[in-house]
């Protein structure tokens, strides 16, 4: 049956068509439908619908922390949500399989029995738009997503800037940017959130299609649209879910950026974009009995990965598909090698799920040329990134799945648009 509600003028020229974002723009209707039942009416405003990808990281893996540049994708993976703006202080988030949200808004103060949570994370996003002059109310939102957590896609920063999309719709006349929407997701999830994230995952969901971002200026990142279609190349985009562990793994992920900052501390600087390869392999010995080898051999795969994304643009760009991949590997390598997050040093020697996929991938691959894979995000547990020639995906997923489990290998679509208000 058509949908029931009008959507305010206003805000078209803002919004998105169906037929625009999904393949089968009919059912994503249906879904969207599906989840405004479960929402309250009689408010006197509208039900409106938004979507916001999932992204997956091509390269910089752990650049953005300290200023690098990262290749990155939204993807076709989304969380949708049918959103009922009202007049009281108070959003209330509801998410299939989670418990309801409620958040009071009337305390925008961060709290810390809230940390690790989703109440964080609109908590601190309502602050951030108030303290931008955007006062902001309520609303209510019946939420789907298919971005699985712990998958790599960065379900988490799906949900920031899809919140930070809400209020800026509803309250803020959709006047902010994109970047500006990731910016307010990475704060709160900072401050109010408790996890020391960088900038990468919020941007690649908030403004869609792959882009390298150029974080040197991080209030004023820079994005540059990059050609690339999977499948023209003749390859899948797959992801690997091995199913590990990220339980108490903060403290692995937070010490990847401390330590690169201690390496640019030593010479006075902030974070290592201020600084160049030579000067650290010139102090290597000082800094090593300073800040120790890991930290040093992490700066060294800094400057070499960021070095590569240019690179893998460059690539993309001549549409050299082989020395692209050949990039991938040697992202993934030097990840392995330099960065070390593939396993965790405080987990059993028995769990290195991410280590065990990349090997099997390697061994699945052989010497194709046509074919590559990394370690796919934070690391240490989750997922694996792969490049494989689509006719070679069935196998690859059975091969894999018989380790892991049935659905443990995704095929990926980039998604050219980020987070979104869709017209009915």
């Amino acid at each position: 049956m058509p949908f029931p509600f009008l959507v305010p003028p206003f805000i078209l020229s803002f919004m998105i068509t169906f037929e625009a974002l999904y393949d089968n723009p009919k059912d994503a209707l249906r879904r969207y439908e599906s989840l405004a039942q479960n929402i309250q009416k009689g408010s006197g405003y509208p039900i409106r619908f938004f979507s916001a990808p999932g992204r997956t990281e091509l390269g910089g893996n752990h650049t953005d922390h300290n200023n690098g540049k990262v290749l990155a994708a939204a993807v076709h993976i989304d969380i949708a949500a049918s959103v009922l703006q009202h007049k009281e202080r108070y959003v209330m988030f509801r998410s299939t399989g989670y418990p309801d949200v409620y958040v009071d808004l009337s305390r925008l103060e961060p709290s810390p029995s809230e940390q690790g949570t989703t109440e964080a994370l609109i908590r601190g996003i309502a602050a951030e738009f108030e303290a931008g002059g955007t006062p902001v109310s309520g609303w209510q939102a019946s939420a789907n997503s298919q971005v699985p957590g712990g998958s790599g896609l960065s379900s988490s920063a799906a949900v920031e800037v899809l919140i930070g999309r809400i209020f800026d719709n509803l309250y803020g006349d959709a006047a902010r940017s994109d970047l500006e929407i990731a910016q307010i997701g990475q704060k709160a999830e900072n401050q109010y959130f408790g996890k020391p994230s960088g900038l990468m995952d919020q941007a690649a969901c908030a403004c869609g299609g792959l882009v390298l971002i150029d974080f040197a200026d991080p209030l004023q990142a820079l994005l540059e649209t990059v050609p690339f279609d999977v499948s023209q190349a003749g390859l899948s985009l797959c992801i690997v879910r091995t199913y590990g562990n990220h339980a108490d793994l903060t403290p692995d992920y937070a010490a990847i950026p401390y330590e690169m900052k201690a390496v640019a501390a030593f010479f006075g600087k902030t974070v290592l974009q201020e600084l160049d390869i030579q000067m650290v392999l010139a102090s290597a010995k000082e800094l090593s009995a300073r800040v120790g080898d890991r930290a040093v051999l992490r700066a060294l795969h800094f400057f070499n990965e960021n070095k590569r994304v240019e690179a893998m643009k460059e690539a993309l760009n001549q549409r050299d598909i082989n020395r692209y991949l050949a990039l991938v590997n040697e992202s993934g390598d030097s990840s392995w090698e330099l960065l070390q997050n593939v396993y965790s040093l405080s987990q059993p020697s028995s769990k290195q799920s991410i280590g065990l996929a990349l090997a099997l991938t390697k061994q699945f691959l052989g010497k194709s040329a046509a074919g590559a894979c990394r370690v796919h995000g934070g690391g240490f547990a989750g997922t694996i990134q792969t490049y494989l020639p689509s006719d070679q995906a069935p196998a690859y997923r059975e091969y894999m799945d018989a380790l892991f489990g049935a659905g443990a290998v995704t095929e990926l679509k980039i998604r050219r648009h980020g987070v979104v208000e869709l017209q009915v």
